[in-house]
């Protein structure tokens, strides 16, 4: 079986997770959420009321931290922090304001980042995030990096949220993104950037089913170029 690695970095809701999700399913591969790694983060520190400017704090809380994937009968994973179902609360406006700056301490990074190395070992993997391309799997069979309209971007945000029963105003949303998108681009520790060989997409007039065609048609080459190598 020619499994490989698909590394699918990007900006805040340009649809990553939506299209790794489905080409995940479509090649049957694991999905590995990485951002809901960092948002169940996020979460805990919160709800424990943790210094982020405290390296000790930090690190003893990071010590104390257990998440996992389960897929539930709906057929998709679930985020678990600590045994509890976090997946709906981790997705609220209040954790991701706080998100990118839990996200840029780095012992946050390195711990979860061990964490993925681990999850995306045995290949057959599709893995969302930031810096999947660039350090966590750095040789990734196929690195995708995704982008889209700062509008779009919080427009497409507003709709997830309302659908959950989640207020926010357009510009609320919009602030938060374009704050997030500073914070992830300048950090010290694995910024976002594009990695020299991943593929640019730009979903902002894009469908969802045409984001995951894309995807789908690059992946089956890249597989396609690994059985080629291995003849």
């Amino acid at each position: 079986m020619h499994n490989i690695i698909i590394a699918i970095d990007g900006y805040s809701s340009c649809g990553k997770s939506t299209t790794a999700k489905q080409v995940a399913a479509k090649l049957d591969y694991t999905y590995i959420d990485t951002g809901a790694m960092y948002r169940a983060v996020t979460l805990y520190f919160i709800n424990n009321r943790i210094s982020l400017t405290n390296p000790k704090e930090v690190a003893r809380a990071l010590e104390n931290i257990v998440i996992e994937f389960r897929r539930e009968k709906v057929g998709e994973g679930v985020t678990y922090l600590n045994g509890l179902n976090v997946e709906d609360e981790i997705r609220k406006l209040y954790v991701a304001n706080k998100v990118s700056e839990v996200s840029a301490i780095a012992d946050v990074r390195h711990s979860l980042v061990a964490q993925q190395r681990v999850m995306g070992a045995k290949k057959g993997v599709v893995m969302d995030g930031r810096d999947i391309g660039t350090v966590v799997f750095p040789d990734a069979h196929l690195k995708v990096f995704m982008t889209a309209e700062p509008l779009i971007r919080a427009e497409r945000r507003q709709i997830e949220l309302l659908a959950k029963g989640e207020t926010a105003t357009l510009d609320e949303i919009l602030a938060n993104i374009k704050k997030r998108d500073f914070i992830d681009t300048t950090r010290n520790e694995s910024p976002l950037r594009q990695a020299a060989d991943a593929v640019l997409i730009d979903t902002s007039y894009m469908t969802f089913d045409e984001q995951i065609g894309a995807v789908c048609l690059l992946a089956d080459q890249a597989i396609a170029r690994k059985i080629a190598n291995h003849a």
